[in-house]
This record gives structure tokens, sequence and C-alpha cells, in this order.
């Protein structure tokens, strides 16, 4: 019994000088996200946090806060993470439009294909063309650090009729942010794009005030839409739910190369797992969705070249409207071209 309690003793001592007692906390690090516990972004933040803690021996803290305890609308939000009162921070496309305005390029229609397409676009060079671009326009205070997934794909979905062509729109009026871009591509299909605040979205649907919307399944069902009369998804897949994780680019240099690789790779592994999350989430909500009454309909891919080419009038608007649009229309259509080439090349190598 002696013996034992003497070798405890030994280790306990042994594990207090060692690696994680030695690297007391050093940095901090403050994660907002503008969701809840149940969302992809929060799956995200716990992964990032866990392998950030872990991989720093302790140099490195991590504290989480959801919803709007720090910031509540993009700009406030981005305004925060470039004073430094902020240092990491997830926004969608439209959250950061407002002071990225190209960013909106992952909301142009049918450029990505699948998931697996859009997961190679994400962890390459494109990803670092937006971070210069961000870094420049921010005066070196706003860093990009990955673009990850919070929804899976964008879809449209409304309340009176399956939508299998780009004519059945007509008429439709669909939900949309204030930015132009989503409005424009409602216009390019026919229908009417109709902004409304995302907390009046369900009784809109109610009243008639809006009869559609383009969201991704998980946020269709965690809002109960279908409750308020939405009985009709096309998945079309016309953008990919794109989600931009910026960080203080002060906080992040001022740290040494070994804590900077470790944060790296924290969004690595954050990246990795909002890839996943929405993909899981999603079988129920389809599953639920159809038990409900729903009518889930998949275009051919005939109907769904009809729809890009509806589409198409986007690109120009898109490369025309909105600064540095032209350079990250070019940077992602040419990551999409080399994707789809390796992907390719590999499945026909798999294939044999």
């Amino acid at each position: 019994m002696l013996k034992t309690l003497t070798k405890k003793l030994m280790v306990a001592g042994l594990l207090a000088t060692g690696p994680m007692a030695a690297m007391a906390q050093e940095y901090t690090l403050r994660a907002t996200a503008n969701s809840n516990e149940n969302d992809e972004d929060y799956d995200g933040l716990v992964v990032f946090k866990n392998y950030v803690e872990a991989a720093s021996n302790g140099a490195i803290a991590v504290e989480i806060f959801m919803g709007t305890q720090l910031c509540a609308k993009g700009i406030e939000c981005l305004q925060g993470v470039s004073d430094g009162s902020i240092d990491i921070y997830i926004s969608t496309s439209g959250g950061a439009a407002g002071v990225f305005p190209y960013v909106q390029v992952l909301d142009l229609p049918y450029l990505m294909s699948d998931d697996r397409v859009a997961e190679h676009v994400l962890s390459g060079d494109f990803v670092r063309t937006m971070r210069d671009m961000a870094l420049e326009d921010s005066d070196g205070t706003i860093r990009l650090m990955t673009i990850g997934n919070t929804g899976g794909w964008r879809n449209f979905a409304n309340t009176q009729r399956r939508v299998a062509s780009p004519s059945d729109m007509e008429g439709l009026k669909i939900r949309t942010v204030v930015a132009d871009l989503p409005q424009e591509l409602v216009r390019a299909l026919g229908a009417a794009p109709t902004p409304i605040p995302w907390a009046e979205l369900f009784t809109s649907f109610q009243t008639g005030v809006v009869d559609g919307s383009k969201n991704g399944i998980t946020d269709i069902m965690g809002m109960k839409f279908p409750d308020a009369g939405l009985q009709y998804i096309t998945l079309d897949g016309h953008a990919y739910m794109g989600a931009l994780w910026w960080m203080s680019n002060e906080k992040f240099m001022e740290m040494p190369e070994d804590m900077r690789r470790v944060v790296v790779d924290g969004f690595y592994a954050l990246q990795q797992a909002t890839f996943a999350s929405p993909k899981r989430k999603s079988i129920q909500a389809y599953e639920d969705f159809v038990a409900g009454g729903g009518d889930l309909y998949v275009p051919t891919p005939e109907e769904k070249e009809a729809f890009k080419q509806a589409a198409l009038p986007v690109y120009d608007w898109f490369k025309e409207n909105v600064d540095g649009g032209e350079k990250i229309f070019d940077a992602l259509n040419a990551a999409v071209a080399e994707a789809e080439e390796s992907i390719n090349a590999g499945r026909a190598r798999d294939l044999n």
C-alpha cells in the first residue's frame, strides 16, 4: 500500500512539473457566433477550443460566447474584430458583405456543384486570395482564417407549388435579405424579391406577405416553417452556405509561430467539423419534412441547367457592380475548375 501511494505521489509530482504545468495560460481568445448551441457554428467552436487548448498545452484559452453577448450584427462584430475587443467571429457572406462586398461571391448560384467540390475549393488558395483582399481592405486588422459551412446548401422553398423550372418561379414572392445580390438572383428567375427580417419570416408565410425563401433544410425545420405553410422544397442547391471565420490579425500575429500554427490547425479542425455537421443534421430534417407532408423535388440535370442559364445575368451584375467582384469571381471559377479536374481524375483512378 505504501509503495503504491509513493508511486502515485511521484507520478503526481512529475505531472506537476511536466509540459502542462510549465505552459501557463498566455493567450485568451474571445470567440463569438450570433447563433445558438444547436448550430453548426457551435459544433465548430467546441472542436476548435478543444484542439487549441490541448495542442498549446494550456497556453491558449478559448472563451465561447454564443448569441449576441459581444455583438449583434455583422458590421458591429467585424468592427469588434478590427479594434481587438473580439478575437474570433463567424459570419455568413451576407453578414460580412457590408464590409467586404466581394465575399458575396459565395452566394452566386450554381458555381459549385456539390459538397466535394465546395470543400476542395474552400480548403485551397481561393480562401487565401480572399484573406489577402480582406487584410488589405481592413488595413491589416481583420484576417480570414477559414471558410466552413453553416447549414448545408440553399434551396428554393415555397408555400404554393412544386418548382421544377424557372418558369415555375414566376409570380412567387421570395424572401431575401436586404443585400442586392440575392435580390438580383430572384429577379433573374422571374420571382419577386421581398426583403423580410428573419424573425418575421414565420408570420410572413402565414399571412402571405411572402410565398417562399432560399434556405437550408436545417433552418427550415428548426424554425418550423412547414407549420406556417412551407410545403414545397426544390433541391436545386444554388448556393453553398459558407461560414467565414474571422480573427483579429493583431491577436494572431502577436503569437509566436508555434502558437500561430496551433491556431491555424485548430481552424482546420473547426472547418472539418462544420463540413460534417450539416450532412448529419440534414438527414433527420429531410425525413421530418417529408413525414409532415412536404413535397421534396430533385431537379433533373437538364432542369438544373435551365436554372443556371436563367441565372447567368447575375454573374455579370456581380462583376460590374461589386468592388473586387471580377477578381474574386475569376479566383472562384479557377478554383472550381481545378477542383473538378482533381476530383474527376481521382475518381477515374478509383473506378479501375
